[in-house]
C-alpha cells in the first residue's frame, strides 16, 4: 500500500503545473466556503455579543408583532404596526407601578431625523429620543459631560447628547460639551458625548445617535409615536415573571395583537435563524464550485488514464492486480483533492484573519471539517470514473496502444 502511495505522488510531481491547475477548482470551493461560512459564524457570534453586553435581563415591549407568523421578522406587517401610536407615555409609569416587585426602571424610545449642522458641516443623522432612564437601562454612559436630567425632560430642555462617532463627523477634534448644533434650524445645546457602543443590528449605528429628551422631539418635530418601551428587570430569573406582569397590565388598556413584549433570548433567536440560513445559502452557492473542481479533478484523471495506459498495461503485465490499479488511481484523484482543500483552508484562514478589522469573521472547527470531508469525497467520487477506467483496461491492448 505504501509503494502504490508513493507511486501516486510522483505520478501527481511528474506535472505539477497540470497538477495545480487541476486542483484549483477545489481550492476556489473550500476557500470560498469556508470564508464565506466564517463570515456567517463571525456575524452571529458578533450579533450575540453586542446583546450580552446590554445585558441578559432586559424586556423590550413593541407594537404589534415583529416576529410574524413564522417566528422570523414579518416585515410590512411589522413595519405598518410600527407606525401606529399604539404605545402612550402614560403606560410606562401604569407598567412600573404594577411591577415593582421584578420590574427596576424602564424607558421609552422614540425616532427621527433630522439635517444636524455645526457651522460649515452639515450631516444627515437619526434622533433617538429616550427618557433619562434610558442610560441606566441600556447602560449607555456618558463618556464627556453628562446625561440629561428628568428635569430638562420635564421642561422639553433642546439639549442632545451625541454619539462618539456623530460627534467627530461634527466637531472633529474640538470638545462639543457646551456648544450648539442646529438641527432643522433650530438650536440645541450639546450637554454630553455618549460612550463607544457600535452598531445595532438592523439599524444605524449607536455611536450615530443623536440623544435627545423624548418630550423635546414630541414638542419639536412632526411625530407623537412612540418605537417602544425597554424595561431592566430587577434579576435575569425574573424575566419571565417581569413578562407576564407586563402583559397584564397592557392587555387592560390594549388587545393582545396590538403589542409584544419579548427578552433578547427571542429576538436573538430570531436573528440568528435568519443569519443561519443566510449563511447555509452562501455556502451552497460556494460548494458549486467545488463542484466544478470535481469535475476537472475527474477530467484530467481521465486524460491521464489515456496517457498512461502503456504504463497500465506494463504494470498489469508485471502482475499488479486490477484493485492496485484502481488504488494508485482513486489516491491520486484523493490527493489532488485534499492538497487542493488544505490549500484552501489556509487562504481562508488567512483571508478571514484580513477582514475581521472591517467584518466579523470567525473560522470554526466545524467549517473546517466538513470542508476537508467534502473535499475528500469530491476526490473519491470523481476520481471512482478514471480508476475504473485503468483498472478495467486489458493489459494486451495496453501494451499494443500507441
Amino acid at each position: 500500500m505504501g509503494s502504490i502511495f508513493l507511486t501516486a505522488i510522483k505520478s501527481l510531481l511528474l506535472n505539477k503545473a497540470r497538477s495545480f491547475l487541476t486542483m484549483l477548482g477545489v481550492i476556489i470551493g473550500v476557500g470560498s466556503v469556508v470564508l464565506l461560512t466564517s463570515i456567517g459564524t463571525g456575524l452571529q457570534k458578533y450579533v450575540s455579543d453586542q446583546f450580552e453586553s446590554l445585558g441578559s435581563n432586559a424586556l423590550y415591549v413593541v407594537p404589534g408583532d415583529p416576529f410574524g407568523e413564522g417566528g422570523g421578522f414579518s416585515g410590512e406587517t411589522a413595519a405598518i404596526d410600527a407606525a401606529k401610536p399604539v404605545l402612550k407615555v402614560n403606560y410606562l409609569n401604569l407598567i412600573l407601578r404594577n411591577n415593582r416587585d421584578s420590574v427596576l426602571s424602564g424607558t421609552t424610545t422614540a425616532y427621527g431625523t433630522a439635517e444636524a449642522k455645526y457651522r460649515t458641516v452639515t450631516k444627515n443623522i437619526t434622533i433617538y429620543a429616550v427618557t433619562p432612564e434610558y442610560q441606566f437601562v441600556r447602560n449607555t454612559k456618558a463618556a464627556k459631560g453628562t446625561w440629561y436630567t428628568q428635569s430638562d425632560e420635564k421642561k422639553s430642555e433642546k439639549v442632545v447628547l451625541l454619539g462618539s462617532k456623530i460627534a467627530i463627523e461634527l466637531f472633529g477634534l474640538v470638545d462639543p460639551v457646551g456648544k450648539k448644533i442646529k438641527l432643522e434650524g433650530q438650536s440645541y445645546k450639546v450637554i454630553g458625548v455618549a460612550e463607544e457602543k457600535g452598531g445595532g443590528f438592523g439599524g444605524p449605528s449607536f455611536d450615530n445617535y443623536v440623544y435627545m429628551p423624548i418630550s423635546t422631539l414630541f414638542d419639536n418635530f412632526d411625530t407623537q409615536l412612540i418605537d417602544s418601551f425597554i424595561f431592566q428587570v430587577k434579576d435575569k430569573n425574573q424575566v419571565v415573571t417581569a413578562k407576564a406582569g407586563i402583559e397584564k397590565t397592557l392587555l387592560n388598556e390594549l388587545d393582545a395583537d396590538e403589542f409584544t413584549v419579548f427578552d433578547q433570548t427571542e429576538l436573538l433567536k430570531t436573528i440568528n435563524s435568519v443569519l443561519g440560513v443566510l449563511t447555509a445559502g452562501l455556502g451552497g452557492v460556494a460548494a458549486i464550485s467545488l463542484v466544478v473542481g470535481g469535475i476537472g479533478i475527474m477530467n484530467i484523471m481521465l486524460v491521464s488514464v489515456t496517457e498512461r495506459t502503456r504504463e497500465i498495461g506494463l504494470r498489469k503485465a508485471l502482475g499488479a492486480t486490477p484493485n492496485l490499479i484502481l488504488f494508485q488511481f482513486l489516491i491520486e484523484a484523493a490527493l489532488l483533492s485534499i492538497t487542493g482543500g488544505l490549500i484552501g483552508l489556509l487562504i481562508a484562514y488567512v483571508g478571514s484573519l484580513a477582514i475581521q478589522s472591517i467584518f466579523p469573521a470567525q473560522v470554526t472547527l466545524e467549517a473546517v471539517i466538513l470542508a476537508f470531508g467534502v473535499s475528500t469525497i469530491v476526490g473519491l467520487v470523481f476520481g471512482a470514473a478514471p480508476a475504473r477506467r485503468a483498472a478495467n483496461l486489458s493489459p494486451i491492448e495496453a501494451l499494443r496502444y500507441e
